[in-house]
């Protein structure tokens, strides 16, 4: 590795820790920085995953008050994205290299569009949602949820908004579904870890650069948080996502 992908990997890395501690998007950052690196893009995939790994476990047993009284309501959102995160990263792998580089600017758009939607769709979902103790789960919410864990194994940029939405929609209120968002993530992002290292998809020398700055950055932009404005930094996340997205679109499709 040369010293200037090796500086692009630990600044991609702080840019990533800093805007999850303070606005999320950081994939945008630590992704296109592993395939900048020249990494194949299922092992950025991977890579970039098992990054995010940590930081959804921490998120996880930070949310464990909320998520104790549901009990046994739990298991079946644990089996799906359970399910889900292993069907997502077996897709991944069986798919390869070259069927995942053309996904690659959809992808990008998707999870740019999510971003840039969620206050609004926070505020949409607050109008219609009728509060619920404990949802019924239903053959359409666990496919909605498997679904949004099939997407979290295979991409996960912009997860933890689809995963919001779903329990939002089911009834849930903002704080229990933000913990269940939490956990779930952790599952889905553990399966699909122990699924990339079993195939030897993870690149460990670009992992451990991106972790050291992602861990410098989210300490950075934690102490920073309550000193930006929240609309400057999504503004800036929004920018980056628009920016990768057309890049790669270009390059996928229209460079020669």
């Amino acid at each position: 590795m040369s010293l200037s992908d090796l500086l692009l990997l630990a600044l991609a890395g702080f840019a990533a820790g800093g805007m999850n501690a303070l606005a999320g998007g950081g994939t945008f950052f630590s992704f296109p920085a592993l395939l900048a690196a020249g990494l194949p893009p299922v092992t950025a995939n991977a890579t970039n995953a098992v990054a995010l790994w940590p930081a959804s476990l921490a998120g996880a047993w930070a949310a464990r008050a909320s998520l104790r009284p549901l009990g046994r309501y739990l298991l079946p959102l644990l089996l799906a994205g359970l399910a889900g995160g292993l069907l997502g990263g077996l897709l991944l792998l069986a798919g390869g290299d070259d069927v995942f580089r053309v996904l690659i600017p959809w992808l990008l758009l998707a999870a740019t569009a999510l971003f840039a939607a969620s206050p609004w769709l926070g505020r949409w979902l607050a109008a219609r949602r009728k509060v619920s103790k404990h949802p019924p789960h239903t053959p359409l919410s666990l496919g909605a949820h498997i679904g949004v864990s099939i997407y979290g194994g295979y991409f996960g940029a912009g997860m933890g908004i689809l995963q919001l939405a779903a329990f939002s929609i089911e009834g849930h209120p903002l704080a229990r579904a933000n913990a269940l968002k939490n956990l779930i993530s952790a599952v889905i992002y553990s399966i699909a870890t122990l699924t990339f290292v079993i195939a030897g998809r993870v690149s460990w020398y670009e992992l451990a650069i991106l972790l050291t700055g992602a861990t410098i950055g989210g300490y950075a932009g934690g102490a920073l948080g309550e000193k930006l404005p929240p609309a400057l930094l999504r503004s800036f996340v929004i920018l980056v996502g628009s920016t990768m997205t057309l890049h790669y679109f270009w390059s996928t499709y229209f460079a020669v």
